[in-house]
């Protein structure tokens, strides 16, 4: 059975007419004879809508119950049974009622496809799931239904149904989007001009690159090598040198002259890693051909002319712009040159612009020599291998085994040549081969002494030697380099490997990671530099070593990391195989110290938000709780002092009381809020010493009614190594906390026990209660829980009690209490056999 197609069309918003365009596609194939059936559609009180589904059959929906509540769903069973040539299914990101037959829309669409049945459905550019984080950051809003790209990108046919932001903004303000009572709040919200705007470039940005998608793809179906030319691509050609600026200024020009033009940038670089290139550079002209809108890319590749016509090739570019050849006249011996040659093998389908610039003909350094990478140590070695091996042998066989036989002679030189491939390259190989060649034809070939060999059979033997000694040596020098590439290799992807695996963990330790690039490349010292612009000077990050330099300039090998931003590495010169794990390490410290810098400014930002916190509090506290006790105590300061009104005794002593009442709340509330100053600048320094709780307890109740608390305190406790003065202060505040919701009649009921090496003190009441998510929260500051009173305090008690609690080495955590209320559990150390010596105090503690 043959899949069924599915054509969707594609909204940048809602309202821009993707249901209305669906249903006259329906109206269309039903005029050709087409069998077509609505299998589900939301008109949304919409007229034109509407009236679009007039003669159109629609499939019943299928009822679903759901916590107490009816919905519909499209019935896909009704659908596969009805088998209609074309289904008409909306709202492709739609998520169905849990017991539906599927959890998304799209799957039931996926359905009706896999039965043959075509499919026209709609979506809007904000439901692509890749896309959630972008809308969000453009609307403000988070789309809870999404649908997989991929779903979308597996469409036969995908139409993008567009409106100018005005438009829809005036069809939204007739009425014929939304309800009139919800266009004011729209306008004013998601459909803001600035948000459509951006959607509907999202949306033709999106279907754009599935344009391309599909012409990549019919190319390659159909082998079309040629570049089709719909719209101008140009490719530059980068060799790191300093040509690239102007060659990069030059593609932008080009690409202006032509509405939609793109520029790539593009380096080609040896697979071996070897390459004469400035990274400085190259990173400049990355830097500068992304500010022009451009592309930076980077290509691995030996042939470069071949590799620069197959990117062009591949992004389907219409222009290549080369710089002239910086070759001077006599280094064209080595060949025609890269620009020659990608001129002359491009084709009629590929324009290819030669830019002249200032260092053209000027000269360009020659190619690396692959024993550079051995040392100087191998190729010395090497050499000697290579040429006093053999006349040290000569002499052997000469003086010692001189009836050895030719034949054994050739091997035995053939070893030395072996053996100078493996030390220093082909190069001493070579040399190997031809002086022992020379050897075995003037010491060990009839006739002896001369260079010329009288049997012809010893000349097919001398040839083979040759032969053999330079065939045997250039595959032990392969042998040798790809042993050598493949260390390397292995030794770059360990350390690639921890750099991934340090991100994956969320490492944030600078020096760590420089401490770890120093020892790889066994640098002296490693500094990682930056400056606020071009201009400005440059300024130390972060160092490890000794005698780090403090400008690029000034070391050993240094690695931009964008304009701004330098590794700098002091020891030795690198060799430039070794630039790329070095570009990871910089790309990485670049990562990590900006990680460090929003870490330290999230948490500047969270002090400043929690003391910010605090004052606004304090200035509530300040306003009301202790205003409140002051109006009291003017009002009772005031009736005592008129002469209007003879007081009684009894009168003068309720007025006093109130005045003492005021003046004890008011020190009270002050208290709490020097002691939260104090241990928010941390300068409260405990006094510790042996103490017992049997002593303490009872002195701290003296702020509650001598029959709300009952003691349960035992003199078999052990002594509690405290501050006297803070543990006091501590259970008073918890013991009025607990007092202040007790029910009248039930008494706060205070218990201490022994464990282990802690003591416990709890208090428990049989109020209402804290729920678990609040138990924490109760403990920071200004919180009151419920419906406590304005007057019940600035809700400092509790924050004070923790902190206080904190500072003598103890915990204080809340726990439901069995029946009904709260527990509160303070946990304190025993005194060991010691008592601890007493601090240095500062001016001014808290005791």
């Amino acid at each position: 059975m043959r899949r069924g197609k599915l054509r969707i069309y594609l909204g940048s918003a809602p309202g821009v007419g993707k249901t209305y365009a669906m249903l006259s596609e329906a109206h269309r194939r039903i005029e050709r004879g087409t069998d077509c059936v609505v299998g589900f559609l939301e008109h949304h009180n919409r007229p034109r809508t509407e009236v679009m589904l007039h003669g159109l059959e629609m499939t019943p929906r299928r009822e679903i119950a759901y916590r107490d509540s009816t919905f519909t769903e499209m019935d896909v069973d009704a659908l596969l049974a009805r088998r209609p040539a074309v289904a008409l299914v909306d709202e492709l990101a739609h998520t169905n009622v849990p017991g539906s037959r599927n959890a998304k829309r799209w799957q039931d669409v996926e359905e009706l496809l896999q039965a043959g049945i075509d499919v026209v459905t709609t979506v809007n550019i904000q439901h692509l799931e890749s896309l959630g984080d972008v809308v969000e950051s453009i609307t403000g809003v988070r789309q809870r239904e999404t649908v997989p790209d991929e779903v979308v990108r597996r469409a036969d046919q995908i139409e993008l149904v567009d409106m100018s932001p005005q438009a829809l903004r005036r069809r939204m303000a007739h009425g014929n989007i939304y309800k009139p009572d919800r266009v004011d709040a729209a306008l004013s919200n998601y459909f803001r001009p600035g948000n459509l705007t951006a959607l509907r470039e999202l949306a033709l940005l999106w279907v754009a690159d599935r344009v391309d998608e599909y012409l990549q793809e019919y190319r390659g179906e159909h082998n079309i090598r040629s570049t089709w030319q719909a719209r101008e691509r140009i490719v530059v050609g980068l060799t790191g040198g300093p040509e690239g600026r102007t060659l990069i200024r030059r593609a932008a020009r080009l690409a202006e002259k032509g509405a939609g033009g793109e520029v790539l940038a593009v380096y080609i670089a040896a697979s071996d890693g070897l390459s004469s290139a400035s990274p400085k550079e190259l990173a400049a002209q990355r830097t500068l051909v992304e500010d022009l809108g451009g592309t930076f890319h980077h290509v691995i590749g030996d042939d470069v002319p071949h590799a620069l016509l197959e990117f062009a090739r591949g992004v389907n570019a219409t222009q290549i712009v080369l710089g002239v050849s910086r070759r001077r006249p006599w280094q064209y011996v080595f060949g025609p040159g890269v620009s020659a040659t990608v001129a002359v093998e491009s084709g009629p389908d590929l324009d290819v612009h030669m830019v002249t610039h200032d260092a053209a003909a000027r000269g360009r350094s020659l190619p690396v020599a692959r024993g550079a990478r051995l040392g100087r140590s191998r190729l010395i070695w090497g050499w000697l291998t290579g040429v006093v091996g053999p006349a040290l042998l000569t002499l052997l066989l000469h003086e010692v085994v001189p009836e050895l036989g030719l034949a054994n002679d050739m091997l035995l030189f053939l070893t030395f040549t072996v053996a100078a491939a493996l030390l220093g390259g082909l190069l001493p190989a070579l040399a190997s081969a031809a002086f022992g060649s020379l050897l075995l034809n003037y010491f060990f070939t009839p006739p002896l002494y001369q260079l010329t060999i009288s049997d012809p059979r010893n000349i097919v033997a001398i040839s083979i030697f040759v032969g053999v000694a330079v065939s045997v040596a250039s595959v032990v020098d392969l042998a040798a380099r790809r042993t050598h590439q493949a260390a390397r290799l292995r030794a770059e992807s360990e350390i690639l490997s921890f750099l991934a695996g340090s991100i994956l963990r969320g490492e944030d330790s600078l020096d760590a990671l420089l401490e770890r690039l120093r020892e790889t490349f066994a640098m002296r010292s490693v500094a990682l530099l930056e400056r606020a612009d071009e201009l400005a000077p440059w300024t130390t990050a972060a160092t490890i070593g000794t005698d780090p330099v403090s400008r690029p300039e000034d070391a050993d090998v240094d690695m931009p990391i964008g304009e701004n931003m330098a590794l700098a590495l002091s020891g030795r010169v690198l060799p430039a195989e070794d630039r790329r794990v070095l570009g990871a390490f910089a790309a990485q410290a670049a990562v990590v110290l900006d990680r460090q810098r929003l870490v330290d400014e999230a948490g500047r930002a969270r002090e400043l938000a929690e003391g910010n916190r605090i004052r606004t509090a304090l200035l509530a506290a300040v306003s009301h709780d202790l205003r409140t006790p002051l109006a009291g105590i003017k009002a009772s300061v005031t009736s005592l002092r008129s002469d209007d009104v003879e007081w009684s005794e009894e009168d003068r002593a309720e007025l006093l009381g109130g005045i003492e009442e005021g003046a004890d709340r008011l020190a009270a509330l002050i208290g709490n809020l020097l002691d939260m100053s104090r241990l928010n600048t941390g300068s409260v320094v405990p006094l510790i010493r042996e103490t017992d709780l049997d002593e303490v307890v009872p002195m701290a109740l003296g702020g509650v009614p001598d029959d709300s608390v009952e003691l349960d305190i035992p003199e078999t406790l052990p002594m509690v190594a405290v501050d006297r003065g803070l543990l006091e202060r501590v259970v008073a505040n918890v013991v009025e906390n607990a007092v202040k919701y007790s029910p009248h009649g039930r008494p706060v009921h205070v218990a201490a026990s022994s464990l282990l090496d802690r003591v416990e003190l709890r208090v428990v009441d049989r109020g209402p209660g804290v729920p678990d998510e609040a138990k924490d929260r109760i403990f920071e500051p200004f919180q009151r829980h419920g419906d406590a009173p304005r007057g019940a305090g600035v809700g400092l008690g509790l924050a004070v009690a923790r902190g206080f609690t904190e500072a003598i080495g103890g915990t204080l955590t809340a726990e439901d209490t069995p029946g009904g209320g709260l527990t509160m559990v303070l946990t304190l150390p025993t005194a060991g056999d010691t008592p601890p010596a007493a601090p240095e105090l500062p001016a001014s503690v808290v005791t």
